[in-house]
């Protein structure tokens, strides 16, 4: 069985305390610029057509104030997860129609399938629990936001 382990994917300079875009393609692209902060050898822009394309099938936005925006990319070899947050929300075309405030964004190597699906189910249960949604709303510091996913990774099984 493979454990998924979502504070590895997801390193501190992968998180934006507060978005600045307002648009989907600009949370995006946003999102995805994170990565290259982590040496990461990824091009946004190829990640952002990816993700648009995506959302084509459907939105990521789940509701309840979340998305969880994910594809697979060529060339990419491990899953990584940034995430962003915003104050005063934004539309993203969200299945409740609602602005979303909470992002995590999973990009998978092509030939992942399993742990990819293993990732987004994971994030998802994490989000599912109210308090750990306004606890992320909450927290001031990426280091404080980093703490409490990686906290609530290790208790959600």
């Amino acid at each position: 069985m493979i454990i998924v382990n979502i504070a590895d994917m997801l390193k501190k300079e992968f998180i934006i305390e507060e978005l600045k875009s307002k648009t989907k393609r600009e949370v995006l692209f946003e999102l995805s610029e994170v990565f290259l902060q982590g040496n990461c050898n990824i091009d946004s822009d190829s990640m952002v057509k990816v993700l648009l394309e995506r959302e084509k099938l459907g939105s990521t936005g789940i509701g309840d104030g979340i998305a969880i925006p994910h594809g697979k990319l060529p060339g990419l070899e491990n899953l990584v997860v940034s995430f962003g947050r915003s104050k005063k929300g934004i539309e993203f075309d969200s299945l409740d129609g609602k602005p979303v405030h909470i992002f995590f964004l999973l990009m998978a190597p092509e030939n992942s399938a399993g742990q990819h699906l293993k990732a987004l189910a994971k994030i998802s249960r994490m989000l599912k629990e109210e308090t750990f949604r306004n606890d992320l709303m909450k927290m001031q510091t990426s280091d404080e936001i980093y703490s409490l996913i990686d906290q609530k990774n290790k208790t959600c099984i």
